[in-house]
């Protein structure tokens, strides 16, 4: 990269959501961008994940962009490696791998408000942006407790997105702490080959069966040769997660006949009365997120399997110690312990336009203005921002909302002609998010009586949209200028500059 290079946008991040903002940006007829990526490969967390029996939890043919449908899926629930190749392939289908920069790890973004544009400084030198779109993703940076004693064990440590594929488990003693999304795809993956696996559990999840098969190759056939079935296929999927919404948003209550189905699929596998205790959850089921399984109980009644229904308290030598006491010998411990999601690294690395960083902007919780941008932080935009997950469909969806959005955003710049910028306004997030928050206060994930990853350090759920994908999508199809300040270059008479614009001046 040379010295100070400059383009009129940089993405950051090579997962389903940078991937999608060079493609649409390629659409729109802008090619003048780069993609940042801190890895030596594309693919985000779907690179990162690649623990034995990683999987979506999605189907496959909602799981993928519509510009870009896939009609070879193998299985109705895709695995690890079939997700990537699929980006892989939206890579060099759509012209993209050009414009990619890997091993550029960002390290700092600050706003430069006398040339109103972004300084990036990266591994590999620095670079400056007129617009930064950073699709660095929620599920980037792993978290691994702080545990007393973890220093000093003598065996393998690693977490399930860095798994440590140069270490055979076989015959191996090993703790696995966690028991989301990950772990319970690693646990039968591993069970059948290690000498002893215990699980410490903190908080038991609800389990539905997970209705994966191999797609036939007359359905695929079918596919290729007509793809209106594959879209049929999609837009059917896509009906009955939209159904499904209000029961997890507005009445919760209707939750209780998922979980009598939760149960069933439980007594099914688990026939011990004490164990099947520890495995019950307390709170409404959909309040943390519920996961999908058809291995993950039947390895659990297997006798190298032990249950501790406590989390992990502190390691001594050789020997782990729940919450509760109980004591492990173990080889490897390995954390399936999430993400830090409302506590983005990358947050700490973004400089705005008062000289702050996004990550003091939100000491507080995370606020956005439609998931996508920040008060103080002009020309900056996230995908997959606060208040944008989903607890029952396809993120994909919500990602080709905020594609729609930056679209628009990059439109509105280009009409207005000349070196400006727009930024955010404080009264605009603010009433965005009152109306987000008033909505989540009947949502399960408020009220299900859980501790879950949507909530922040104050109990704040800046995680979860609390409505439909429709709806975002309909929020985000235009940029609605009034919730906004345009910010030009100060003019040659000297002009006095707004509020957080620097030297430039804020125009209403």
């Amino acid at each position: 990269m040379a010295e100070h290079e400059h383009v009129r946008v940089a993405v950051i991040g090579s997962g389903f959501g940078g991937l999608g903002a060079a493609v649409r940006l390629r659409r729109e007829g802008i090619t003048d961008f780069v993609v940042l990526e801190r890895a030596g490969a594309v693919g985000g967390t779907w690179r990162d994940n690649s623990y034995p029996g990683c999987a979506c939890d999605v189907p496959s043919h909602l799981y993928s962009f519509s510009f870009a449908p896939h009609p070879d899926w193998p299985r109705t629930f895709s695995g690890q490696e079939h997700i990537r190749a699929y980006l892989e392939h939206v890579t060099d289908t759509f012209g993209v791998r050009p414009h990619i920069r890997l091993d550029h790890e960002v390290r700092m973004m600050r706003w430069d408000g006398d040339e109103l544009r972004w300084e990036i400084g990266t591994t590999q030198g620095t670079i400056t942006a007129d617009v930064v779109v950073s699709a660095t993703g929620p599920l980037s940076d792993p978290k691994i407790p702080d545990v007393p004693g973890l220093d000093g064990f003598p065996g393998r440590v690693f977490h399930s997105a860095r798994w440590d594929h140069g270490y055979d488990l076989r015959g191996k003693r090993v703790a696995m702490v966690g028991t989301g999304a990950s772990a319970i795809q690693i646990v039968p993956s591993i069970q059948p080959g290690v000498a002893k696996l215990t699980l410490f559990q903190r908080t038991p999840p609800w389990v539905m069966p997970r209705m994966d098969r191999a797609v036939t190759g007359p359905e695929r056939w079918l596919h290729r040769r007509l793809p209106f079935t594959g879209k049929a296929r999609r837009g059917l999927l896509f009906g009955i997660r939209e159904l499904q919404v209000a029961a997890f948003t507005k009445h919760p209550k209707r939750l209780g006949v998922v979980e009598s189905l939760a149960r069933a699929n439980m007594a099914k596998a688990i026939k011990d009365p004490a164990l099947r205790a520890k495995l019950t959850p307390s709170y409404r089921i959909g309040c943390k997120r519920i996961l999908l399984s058809s291995s993950y109980y039947p390895a659990l009644a297997k006798r190298n399997v032990d249950v501790v229904a406590s989390g992990l308290r502190e390691v001594r030598g050789s020997t782990v110690v729940a919450a509760d006491g109980t004591e492990a010998e173990v080889d490897a411990i390995i954390f399936g312990t999430g993400f830090r999601v409302t506590d983005m690294p990358i947050a700490e690395r973004v400089v705005g336009a008062d000289g702050i960083t996004l990550a003091e902007a939100w000491k507080d919780g995370m606020e956005s203005l439609r998931g996508a941008t920040a008060a103080g932080f002009p020309n900056w935009m996230t995908i997959i921002g606060p208040n944008t997950g989903l607890g029952n469909s396809s993120m994909i969806l919500m990602i080709e909302s905020q594609l729609n959005y930056m679209a628009d955003y990059l439109r509105q710049l280009t009409d207005l002609g000349g070196r400006v910028a727009l930024g955010a306004r404080a009264s605009a997030v603010h009433a965005w998010n009152r109306r987000v928050q008033d909505r989540m206060k009947r949502t399960v994930w408020n009220t299900g009586g859980c501790d879950s990853w949507y909530l922040d350090a104050n109990g704040r759920n800046t995680t979860i949209w609390p409505g439909t994908p429709s709806e975002f999508r309909r929020a985000t199809r235009e940029v609605n200028m009034a919730e906004y300040e345009v910010i030009r270059a100060r003019t040659a008479a000297g002009s006095s500059a707004g509020a957080g614009a620097g030297a430039a001046e804020a125009v209403a």
